[in-house]
Parts: structure tokens; sequence; C-alpha cells
């Protein structure tokens, strides 16, 4: 149910459980909870994407699993929600959607460090249509998102968002048409990975951390990161690159 590949220095995760919208069950969170443990361990692989088969990214939790008991299969002690939503990890992942993504796929979205989405996805938080209450993050990421309003509009009607609006808002990196979601996706990774890994690994955790803490601990941060680099090869080879006028091969070391 969960697909994993090496292109490159890309690792990509795929959903693949379209005759069940691709729904998260316990098989799904179990494979997405490896596939990051192997993109965190892979020293050749730099950036990670979540994408899907199918027409629907993600519909959220297996409502078939959940009334037969196994809820607490949707999670992994490390990952939360389809291994995934609570999982600390270095490297940056990119959620590449082409379909709806809702409920729990939404999430899924929400805790991806960028997204690219085909004109066709819809993003929504639905729980409240079921009396319940999106649980696995959205509450919170989706404020942070998005303008404020906007997310309250979404989360107490449960009406998803279009793609064209989440990409207004800045929910979405790059709208692309039908089909190109996980093409720009991969994309979007090379860009990533003309950048020196370490300083890439680095600068993400920051700017995550920016969200909650303040400047004096921001600048610490800053500090302590700039120092790690001074001690790698890749910090050398930056300047050496510029001087000989080449493009820098970075090592991630």
């Amino acid at each position: 149910m969960i697909k994993f590949e090496k292109k490159g220095a890309i690792g990509i995760i795929t959903i693949d459980r379209p005759e069940a919208k691709n729904a998260v069950n316990a098989e799904v969170a179990s494979g997405i909870e490896s596939a990051i443990d192997a993109l965190e361990a892979d020293g050749e692989l730099w950036v990670g994407i979540i994408a899907s088969s199918g027409d629907v990214f993600c519909a959220g939790a297996d409502l078939k699993a959940i009334s037969s008991g196994q809820a607490g299969g949707l999670q992994t002690e490390r990952g939360g929600f389809a291994g995934f939503v609570q999982r600390e990890r270095t490297k940056p992942v990119i959620a590449a959607v082409d379909g709806p993504a809702l409920a729990g796929g939404c999430e899924i979205v929400l805790a991806a460090d960028l997204v690219v989405a085909s004109e066709i996805s819809r993003f929504g938080i639905p729980e409240v249509k079921r009396s319940l209450v999106a649980a696995a993050g959205g509450l919170f990421r989706l404020p942070r998102a998005i303008p404020r309003n906007v997310a309250m509009e979404a989360a107490l009607t449960g009406d998803p968002i279009s793609a064209e609006r989440a990409f207004h808002f800045g929910l979405v990196n790059e709208l692309v048409p039908a089909g190109q979601a996980l093409s720009a996706a991969i994309a979007l990774a090379e860009r990533i990975n003309a950048n020196a890994p370490l300083a890439v690994r680095a600068t993400r955790e920051i700017v995550l951390a920016a969200y909650a803490e303040d400047d004096a601990t921001l600048w610490k941060m800053s500090g302590a990161a700039m120092g790690r680099l001074f001690q790698t090869e890749d910090f050398m080879e930056g300047p050496k690159a510029f001087i000989e006028k080449r493009p820098p091969v970075w090592q991630g070391k």
C-alpha cells in the first residue's frame, strides 16, 4: 500500500490504495513511517515527496477500520496519524497533491514542508460534519498556513477549499494542471537539492521554530547552526566552487 522509490537524491513515498481513496489504515500508517525511516537514514537522499495513486490524494482515516475497532492502528507511536503528522524529521518533505486531500489527508499535507497541487485538488477538514474534530493537527496547522478567518470558515463549515483559493492564500506553493503534481514536486525538490543539504536542514529547523520560539532563542539557534556548518566539508566546498566558477558538488557532510 506504500511504495518507496529513489530518484537521484529524492525519496518518493506513494500512497497506493486508490480503491479505498488512499484512506489511511494500519498498513498505510506503518508503511509511511517505514518510508520516512528510510528517507532519514539514507545519506544519499536529501528531500522526500509524498504522493498518491489514483484521483484522490487521501480521504483521511479509513472509516471501516475505525468502525471495526482498529482506530489505534491508524497512528504510530513516533509519527502519530498516518505515521507522519507528528513525526520528528530533519529532511524536507513535499506533498504532491493531485486530487482531494480531506480530513486526515489534509492533515498529512499540512504536516509537509511544501505543497505542490494540481488544479483538481481540494483541501478540507470536514470532521464537524461527522461530530468529530480534526485531531491530527488540522485545527492549529491550518490557521498557521492561511488567514485565520479563512481557516475558521473551513473548520466550522467543513467545506473544502479549492486548489486556486489554497494557492492564493499560500497553502500551496505551486499550482499545476491535473496530472502534473508529482513532476512539479520533483522539479521543486531538485531546486532544493541544488543547495547544500546540511544547510537546508538547519534552515528548515529554524524556520519551523520561528512559529513557537522567541527571538532570543532563534538567535541562539541560528548562531549554533552556523557554527556546526563551519565544521563541515560542504562549508569549504561553497566558496571553493565560487572561486573556481563551477557548480558546487555537495556531499552532505
